[in-house]
């Protein structure tokens, strides 16, 4: 598994983490024992996996807790986070969460502690109100580094990131960026390169990116909506020049998101065994011929409306 240094973090981290949430959340929602998820967790550590990123709010802090269980913690990286979608967000319910947010992961300290899912409006307030408690849990030793994520199904363009980029108070940034919408890599990636802050990137593989059947329709509304040009791609066999580089779509979009310029984790959900091992072969594997990656920015590069999980 190949490992970056996260920005100015210092951090040594794998190209691929583990995404404690999204449609499995490690095998929860797919009808998995919390044991069969610990194992999950368990073999993406030994493949050489060392971040795993997790929430409050997606039920899986206590199972990475017990996959640690007789690991060197040292060795692995923990990121977590608060959601702040809710006005009743205070300095004291964010000590409460984080301090709940430890003993379920049973540590010490939290490498990456987060807020979570931050829409532009509501993050100057953020800012001026909970900011000085993060800074004070990051004295007290209960965090190493702050951390920020967005709401990319809201956020396309990436406003509010922009704007905590140009205050440059956040050592992590979380960001959507797939080979469908690739708006990040001038709103988010090039200050982040600038900045040398770490990139933890979501949304690489979604709906539209499952497999070559599931990409049509959204590619039909994108020619639709102007954001393709027609000339540039065949419906019926849109991205068949990419894939004759590839084991499958998941497999391209994973590797196009890792050797992105800027990203230093691409994060991959997973809720079962056979699922893991493909997502782990597709980081193993050589970077896409640079022209394929060439097209598939050029074909793309309008795209600015889908996130690649709807269509809306």
């Amino acid at each position: 598994m190949q490992t970056v240094t996260l920005g100015r973090t210092g951090l040594q981290v794998s190209r691929m983490g583990v995404g404690a949430g999204g449609p499995s959340q490690i095998g929860v929602k797919t009808g998995r024992s919390e044991q069969e998820s610990v194992n999950l967790l368990r073999r993406a550590f030994d493949a050489g996996v060392n971040l795993v990123d997790t929430s409050e709010g997606y039920g899986t802090e206590q199972i990475i807790g017990r996959a640690l269980e007789g690991r060197d913690r040292d060795q692995i990286i923990l990121s977590t986070k608060k959601s702040t979608r809710h006005k009743d967000v205070t300095p004291e319910s964010v000590m409460e969460s984080l301090d709940a947010s430890l003993r379920r992961l049973q540590t010490d300290a939290i490498d990456i502690y987060n807020l979570h899912g931050v829409v532009p409006q509501d993050y100057r307030r953020l800012v001026e109100e909970i900011y000085p408690t993060l800074e004070a849990a990051r004295q007290a030793g209960k965090i190493r580094f702050l951390g920020i994520t967005e709401m990319f199904g809201e956020d396309r363009q990436h406003a509010m990131l922009s704007e905590a980029l140009a205050d440059d108070l956040w050592d992590v940034v979380m960001v959507g960026f797939n080979l469908l919408n690739q708006t990040a890599r001038a709103a988010v990636l090039a200050p982040a390169i600038r900045q040398n802050v770490g990139v933890q990137v979501m949304f690489a593989v979604r709906k539209a990116l499952g497999s070559e059947e599931a990409i049509v329709p959204f590619v039909q509304s994108l020619l639709e909506r102007g954001e393709m040009d027609t000339e540039d791609v065949d419906v019926g066999r849109i991205l068949d020049f990419a894939l004759s580089s590839a084991a499958s779509l998941p497999d391209l979009a994973y590797r196009f998101c890792r050797d992105e310029a800027g990203v230093h984790v691409v994060l991959s959900g997973t809720g079962n065994a056979e699922h893991l091992e493909r997502n782990l072969e597709s980081f193993e594997r050589e970077p896409l011929p640079k022209e394929t990656t060439q097209k598939l920015r050029h074909i793309f590069r309008s795209v600015v409306s889908t996130t690649g999980q709807s269509l809306d």
